[in-house]
């Protein structure tokens, strides 16, 4: 393909680079081309994939390296695929939501996967034994978490809800989304209408969303739908929200004047917000603003790896590491002796609870829950004292935030280091496995683990948790000799 592509528009203050052709080597983490110069200068191009020829308008240089995006494409990569969504793109106004639309979705999954690879050897100098391979699943209306943006612009004369454009603070002009539910999607020009209507359509910045399963766990249940408004609203007000409900099978109201604990229904009853592991025999119950996994889909294949992986035993005891609401606490009580999970929120301790309680009793196939305990602890402060405190495990689970599990990893590397090895009635769990977000601080950790830890890195593999954008989830496994 030798004409100009369609987005390929210099950005205002860009310098035309097309006096050059470049073959792209590879993709960065921001689903960027990479390529050399013939002077060897790095060149990062936006829109460009792998092994495709291209010219490139140039945005930004620094004195070894280059930024811009693609202009024209010479050699077209046979993983080049159109976009399923009209706002994704360069062009200005594009949406920013997703960043890898254009390429193939198994070759989405392929550059995380090397990415995984990548961080673990370079960060953290660990090369597991078996890459496992990758969970995929539902490329599109996969997203049932998200937080719209919404803003009445007055110059159009219109109100915008959903991402921010590319690389800027504005909204895009976004009328479909077909990473959202369907139901979410087809939602977004009448959601515009309602906040439009509103006497305070210029004070709700905000609508959280959040998607519960039906009672089969295989379908859409409810779409709460948390309003953040700056102002009281309306009796007026309050029954628009309600009348959007009632045409609109599904939808829940929460509404938040202030901070997130200030959250509530705007009605009282209704369905219970929740999503189902089925094949746990067991439903969890949230708050629209409580940590849930953005798929569902995969979030259940991923809890079904997980206990695969770590093999507990009736007899075993076993922590569940920042447990959160207890999205693998629960699993885990179908099959081990007893669990305790440790979260740095209270809030979601509470919660945590909350649905062991709910779900102890024995459900047909299942027996009763195991003892389950949940604790609030700050996780990042974790020293060797408070990690014996709590108790020897068999094995552990570990699913910590974008920021890692530093301290506990480094908590029982000192165990591990002291002299005299581990202290007397202390043993260190003979398996881990570790749920990442951020293959970064994975590889940090893992490094910890095997380097000092005395662990080896039996397993690791990608989770196509964000199909089309650039975010990397992942799982490995460590063992004791």
């Amino acid at each position: 393909m030798t004409e100009k592509t369609e987005k390929g528009g210099a950005a205002p203050g860009a310098t035309d680079a097309r006096d050059e052709w470049l073959t792209v080597e590879s993709l960065d983490l921001d689903a960027q081309g990479v390529a050399h110069k013939a002077d060897g200068m790095v060149v990062f191009i936006e829109g460009a994939l792998p092994f495709e020829e291209v010219q490139f308008n140039q945005h930004r240089k620094k004195n070894n390296w280059a930024q811009g995006t693609v202009s024209a494409i010479r050699r077209e990569s046979s993983q080049r695929v159109r976009p399923g969504c009209p706002h994704f793109g360069l062009h200005t106004g594009a949406c920013g939501g997703c960043k890898m639309q254009h390429l193939d979705a198994a070759a989405q999954v392929a550059v995380k996967q090397r990415a995984l690879e990548d961080n673990l050897w370079h960060l953290g100098k660990v090369k597991p034994e078996n890459m496992m391979r990758p969970l995929e699943g539902p490329a599109w209306h996969y997203r049932y978490r998200a937080r719209l943006s919404v803003r009445h612009v007055v110059k159009k004369g219109t109100v915008l809800i959903g991402f921010h454009e590319r690389k800027s603070r504005y909204l895009a002009d976004m009328q479909v989304c077909p990473v959202l539910p369907v139901r979410v999607s087809d939602m977004l020009m009448p959601l515009r209408a309602l906040i439009g209507s509103l006497d305070a359509h210029a004070t709700c910045p905000q609508i959280e969303l959040a998607c519960g399963d039906a009672p089969d766990g295989t379908s859409l249940g409810v779409i709460a739908l948390v309003l953040r408004h700056l102002e009281p609203l309306s009796v007026a007000d309050l029954q628009r929200l309600r009348d959007f409900a009632s045409l609109n099978p599904g939808v829940q109201w929460w509404l938040q004047p202030k901070g997130p604990d200030t959250v509530h229904l705007l009605d009282e009853g209704g369905p219970v917000l929740s999503y189902a592991l089925p094949a746990f025999g067991v439903t969890m119950p949230f708050k629209p603003t409580d940590f849930t996994q953005v798929n569902p889909h995969i979030n259940r294949a991923l809890v079904g790896r997980a206990l695969r992986l770590l093999d507990v035993q009736g007899d075993e005891r076993v922590i569940d590491w920042f447990c959160g609401l207890g999205n693998f606490t629960l699993p885990l009580a179908t099959r081990a002796r007893e669990v305790l999970g440790i979260e740095g929120s209270d809030t979601l301790v509470a919660r945590a609870t909350d649905n062991f309680e709910r779900n102890r009793p024995a459900v047909p196939p299942r027996g009763a829950l195991a003892p389950a305990r949940f604790v609030a602890r700050n996780l990042f402060e974790m020293t060797p004292e408070m990690l014996m405190a709590d108790g020897a495990a068999d094995k552990w689970l570990v699913d910590p935030p974008r920021e890692g599990a530093f301290a506990l990893a480094k908590a029982l590397a000192d165990l591990h280091l002291q002299e005299g090895g581990l202290p007397s009635g202390w043993t260190a769990p003979k398996r881990i496995v570790y749920v990442s977000c951020n293959p970064s601080t994975l590889a940090r950790d893992a490094g910890l683990l095997v380097h000092q830890a005395g662990y080896r890195c039996t397993a690791a593999g990608v989770v196509n948790m964000f199909p089309h954008t650039a975010h990397v989830e992942s799982i490995a496994v460590f063992e004791r000799p």
